[in-house]
């Protein structure tokens, strides 16, 4: 599959976006105001532990404490672990070559408030939630990832050919030091063991600087700062597949082409410096498609369509035949639209970097073996993303229930916010509704202003209703309380806003 990496930055933000055959497939985005801490390691302090719920919060110098719970805290002699595999690098699905013995220690006998301790960031913030951490420091390459603390080895299980998984393993039980482990990605497939000692030089020299910086007094401090997404990408996306990478900034473009010199010389991706007057995401149609990401309704080519909605614990997403009628019978389309939507799902997955828990609701399938080709075109789709992705459950009402690793916000939830107007809602209330809201606070009231004047201030749009069609119920009120009632159109008003203000004199 050809892909090509295109990056835009500019001085405060850095957007990178990944074509495979020519159509984006995902999209990555940092900000020097908001730049993520996943990855990072800290020297923490213990501000609180929680007996009751098994963790505590860690200050490591941001605005809000991070979590630490118990599974994920180190302890020595133990090999158990929780959020180790998933803070392998890029997520990649792991193979550790271990028998795990689970040992659980209460924390509060682990951790005292005031305590220092080295830990990871493993997720970043997101929502009201603060960083989640861990103790298993991993330490990502080009080609390993080296885990100080965790004496095993493995190998990514997205490399698949079984010769080549045991050429690696062989390769890191001989390079591996004593009394730490290593994780072959993805990228290092075909690699030879020359380019994979060369990484490892290079992780043990960082390693040797975080301990060093470590001993250090004092806390909360970093100790390792995990590359901006400019460098990460290449790190972690430039593999054989990938073509070519396209700059429009120029510092930039010059520090990747020092970067893949010094550490990707047996790599022959092009490096190329875009000059185009025209915006680089606009020459390659990638504005338009970010613009549709933040769109509900997604529709498909047969002319159904699927709408996703994200809730704080999950994301929906509800598939529809729309305009597709079909050319033979009824469960043969169904069945090509559920198809359908399962490849536009998995690459929307990707594309909005949706995370946790995913419920799909495909139109209903009679047929068992319908069901199955849905499934498996899922999983067979699955298989193109790097965050680790599976179908956990099909329920009793044909729901699928999907996990996908969540690392960090999704796409929608770092480009939008909550709208000022509906205040999250998504729903303003109806014209009609402010109306009769309106004539019941008129009501509400009249009884305490009698003989006054009642000045009322709302969106013309809700004014024209009132006029045209509650003229008789204004009446009423007037006549009833002896009230004159003035109405007056505001065109600075949302559409929710009105103001009901007695005057002193008729």
């Amino acid at each position: 599959m050809a892909k090509e990496i295109i990056i835009n930055s500019t001085v405060n933000e850095t957007r990178v976006a990944v074509l495979e055959n020519n159509s984006l497939a995902e999209i990555f985005l940092e900000r020097a105001k908001n730049k993520g801490i996943a990855g990072n390691i800290y020297k923490g302090k213990v501000v609180k532990v929680l007996p009751g719920m098994q963790s505590a919060f860690i200050d490591i110098g941001h605005d809000r404490a991070a979590f630490l719970h118990v599974g994920d805290l180190y302890i020595e002699d133990s090999e158990s672990f929780s959020l180790l595999e998933d803070r392998i690098a890029d997520v990649e699905d792991v193979d550790i070559d271990s028998n795990i013995n689970k040992i659980y220690v209460p924390i509060e006998d682990l951790l005292q408030e005031g305590q220092e301790i080295m830990v990871q960031v493993a997720k970043e913030p997101i929502g009201q939630k603060g960083a989640r951490l861990t103790t298993h420091v991993t330490i990502p390459g080009r080609y390993l990832v080296l885990m100080p603390s965790y004496n095993h080895i493995g190998v990514s299980r997205k490399i698949e050919n079984e010769a080549e998984r045991d050429r690696l393993k062989e390769i890191l039980i001989n390079i591996k030091p004593q009394n730490m482990g290593l994780i072959a990605r993805t990228v290092c497939e075909n690699s030879s063991e020359e380019d994979l000692k060369a990484d490892l030089a290079y992780l043990l020299k960082t390693w040797e600087k975080i301990s060093i910086k470590s001993k250090e007094p004092g806390a909360p401090k970093l100790l390792y700062d995990e590359l901006d997404l400019l460098f990460r990408t290449v790190r972690d996306l430039a593999n054989d597949e990938v073509r070519k990478i396209v700059l429009d900034g120029k510092a930039d473009y010059l520090r990747i082409k020092s970067f893949v010199k010094e550490y990707l010389s047996n790599n022959q991706i092009s490096i190329e410096l875009y000059e185009n007057d025209m915006p680089i995401f606009d020459y390659y149609n990638i504005e338009i498609e970010i613009s549709r990401l933040l769109e509900r309704r997604v529709w498909l080519k047969s002319g159904g369509y699927i709408v996703i909605d994200q809730t704080e614990a999950l994301t929906v997403i509800d598939v529809n035949t729309g305009k597709y009628v079909g050319k033979r019978n009824f469960d043969e389309t169904i069945l090509k639209t559920n198809i359908e939507a399962a490849k536009e799902i998995v690459w929307q997955m990707r594309l909005r970097n949706l995370g946790g828990i995913i419920i799909v609701d495909f139109i209903d399938m009679e047929k068992d073996d319908h069901k199955e080709k849905v499934l498996q075109t899922l999983v067979q789709e699955m298989k193109k993303d790097r965050a680790k992705t599976s179908v956990v459950n099909i329920s009793p009402l044909g729901l699928f229930e999907i996990t996908r690793k969540r690392v960090q916000d999704s796409l929608n939830k770092i480009l939008t916010e909550a709208c000022p107007y509906c205040e999250g809602r998504g729903v303003v209330k109806s014209k009609i509704t402010i109306c009769y809201d309106i004539l019941r606070e008129i009501k509400r009231i009249a009884p305490f202003f009698s003989g006054k004047k009642v000045l009322v201030e709302a969106h013309p749009d809700v004014v024209d209703i009132i006029l045209n069609n509650e003229k008789d119920n204004i009446d009423d009120i007037e006549m009833i309380f002896k009230l004159s009632i003035e109405i007056k159109p505001n065109s600075t008003y949302h559409i929710e806003h009105y103001e009901v203000i007695p005057l002193e004199k008729i």
